[in-house]
């Protein structure tokens, strides 16, 4: 969206340059596309049928307390079943198949003036402790220095980032943006008003703190050329690089395992939206131009981008190219960072059910199946699992006969095979994700896991409570917590000839 030939240096002088972009990063998707906008949270039509359903089941309650329960707890025993199923399937498509893969001989082939002008995105706030590394990460990338363009997005009130970045413009390499205060304070707000500065035909994220493959984006330019034309988004792998800092960076790490080696795969295959990791996804800028780029009001900005590419009869493609992050060593960190991401995913799936129909015409019934059971089945069986977990503890510690009743007869079975087989496939895919990774020191703290799902439920009910409160709200996850030691210390965990 850079404008014309004006250098860059000379747009950020612009004032009035600047205060349209800083409008357009604000208000340009829910001006262009008022539906698509997830700055009202709830639409009066989704107001009135949740109060409908709300009055029913409180009123079903008052009347028949035991039925209405039991019928309560059924519908969420299939429901239950029903993700179960269709996790598994994607899983094994994506075991099957897997990621593109780009050898380091064929990225490497790429003449250099064949490569795509780039434009990296790096949004930062309130970390001066990572703002050191990026110069570092982005001299490592393979790619000619005259076609990348690196863009450090700061907010301009963020006196501490600026002091650290300071001296970074002079490198060449870096270009520091500072981002006017306007509320929303989030990253694809940030990222809307960098597009305004940015010259490539593709552009990228990163946080500062990445790591990426030094050949992403070689690979990345391979993909896109070899693809068909409604591919408009290549996702890269993400994983973590310090891992071994302690049992909840290693759970972390295999469930990052779990869903970019093998869920988001599964996923493309099955040619059903696919809700884009926060970073290492590539996008054509025609694409961005386009759809209205990321929605500053969603605080999953990157799964909201993936259902409207999908939505407009785009595809995105998962590479089999790793990110390296740091993974939150804090529990406290880490619930505020996934209750977000819960927040979030629901939050999409209300903003893409204002016109249902539409929705099933343009994906298909299969896609917005797995849409759903993706976007909410995600958060709400989160949510749940608390639930049938006091149920399960109950009945174990007294048997009471009301429990009993809560289950007739087809559904105690279903929910007992749930439990036992439902259980162990989850370890079971944790066991596989690590192995194919070559993670084995994560194999103990995988037997573990039914901790972290008890984490999982809490950071849930937390983003749910919030989706009513403050959904537009968006808790910064603090970094620069990882042990410095275990840095860089594991195996690549995502490509078997290349550098990650």
């Amino acid at each position: 969206m850079a404008e014309g030939t004006r250098s860059i240096d000379d747009l950020m002088a612009d004032d009035d340059y600047c205060q349209a972009a800083l409008v357009d990063a604000v208000d340009g998707l829910r001006t262009r596309f008022p539906d698509a906008s997830a700055s009202v949270a709830f639409t009066r039509s989704q107001k009135i049928t949740a109060g409908v359903i709300a009055a029913v089941v409180i009123g079903c309650a008052i009347a028949w307390p035991m039925p209405t329960a039991t019928v309560l707890v059924c519908t969420m025993t299939v429901i239950y079943v029903l993700a179960l199923i269709d996790r598994l399937l994607i899983f094994q498509r994506g075991l099957m198949g897997g990621a593109i893969h780009i050898p380091d001989e064929q990225a490497r082939a790429i003449a250099d003036d064949d490569l795509p002008n780039y434009t990296v995105l790096v949004p930062a706030y309130n970390e001066p402790e990572v703002v050191g590394d990026l110069i570092a990460n982005m001299r490592a990338l393979e790619y000619p220095p005259e076609k990348v363009q690196v863009l450090l997005l700061l907010e301009a009130d963020d006196d501490v980032t600026i002091e650290a970045a300071r001296g970074l413009d002079d490198d060449g390499m870096v270009t520091v943006v500072k981002v006017p205060p306007a509320d929303p304070r989030t990253k694809p707000k940030a990222c809307n008003y960098g597009l305004h500065f940015a010259t490539g035909d593709i552009i990228t994220i990163f946080d500062a703190e990445d790591e990426p493959d030094p050949l992403q984006l070689r690979r990345v330019a391979a993909a896109f050329a070899d693809a068909d034309d409604d591919v408009v988004c290549v996702q890269g792998k993400l994983s973590f690089h310090n891992a071994k800092d302690n049992t909840l960076t290693e759970w972390f790490t295999a469930d990052y395992g779990i869903w970019f080696g093998f869920l988001l795969p599964g996923i493309m295959a099955s040619r059903s939206p696919i809700p884009l990791g926060g970073t290492s996804n590539h996008f054509r800028k025609s694409l961005l131009d386009e759809i209205g780029a990321w929605d500053p009001h969603n605080v999953t900005e990157d799964a909201d981008l993936g259902v409207r590419i999908a939505a407009r009869g785009y595809r995105t493609a998962v590479i089999d190219s790793v990110t390296l992050e740091e993974a939150n060593v804090d529990g406290i960190n880490w619930v505020r960072q996934r209750s977000r991401w819960y927040k979030g995913y629901m939050q999409t799936w209300l903003v893409h059910m204002r016109h249902p129909v539409q929705l099933w015409k343009a994906i298909g019934p299969v896609q917005m199946y797995r849409f759903t059971l993706l976007l909410a089945g995600t958060p709400a069986i989160a949510c749940i699992n608390m639930l049938f977990w006091l149920i399960l503890i109950t009945w174990i510690t007294g048997a009471p006969p009301a429990i009993a009743k809560l289950f007739p007869v087809p559904f105690y079975y279903l929910a007992l095979a749930s439990l036992v087989f439902g259980n162990t496939a989850a370890i079971y895919m944790n066991i596989i994700a690590i192995r194919e990774d070559d993670r084995s020191e994560l194999f103990w703290s995988s037997l573990l896991v039914p901790a972290y799902w008890v984490m999982m439920s809490i950071a849930a009910i937390k983003g749910m409570f919030q989706l009513i409160t403050s959904p537009s709200y968006w808790e910064k996850t603090v970094h620069g917590l990882a042990d410095s030691s275990n840095k860089n210390s594991d195996p690549d965990p995502g490509h078997e000839d290349g550098t990650s």
